[in-house]
């Protein structure tokens, strides 16, 4: 399947990415069919620097059945060459990854408690019987 995504370039900690069709299969920053556009993060939103893009080969590309990524579909959204996709609902963002891990253990905690307290007291029921037995 053919992919519109982002392919890394620059230096340590200074990013560059291009804007890329490629093959699914091939590695992020491997081969690629053709580059239609360049995004640099560092640069601040206003200025124009910051994404160049090639309107008409994007548009080919895409009546060709090339699907953006998540981000590449933002970029392409705010540059108006298809529409804006829609926001995810991810609601742990902003929970610290630590945290997350203990509310979900939490959660579980509290869905296995009335099991754990169910096993005890069958144990009990039984070792009392047998005791009853040997008298």
């Amino acid at each position: 399947m053919l992919k519109l995504r982002l392919s890394r370039g620059g230096t340590k900690k200074r990013p560059v990415y291009k804007v890329v069709v490629a093959d699914s299969r091939f590695a992020r920053d491997g081969r690629f069919i053709e580059k239609v556009g360049f995004f640099n993060p560092l640069l601040p939103k206003e200025k124009k620097e910051r994404i160049g893009l090639e309107a008409e080969r994007i548009k080919y590309w895409l009546g060709q059945g090339a699907q953006p990524t998540t981000r590449v579909a933002r970029i392409l959204g705010e540059n108006e060459l298809m529409p804006m996709p829609a926001n995810g609902n991810n609601p742990q963002k902003a929970v610290p990854k630590k945290d997350r891990k203990k509310e979900g253990s939490e959660e579980a905690k509290k869905e296995e408690a009335p099991k754990v307290d169910a096993a005890p007291a069958a144990e009990a029921k039984k070792e009392e019987a047998p005791k009853e037995g040997k008298k």
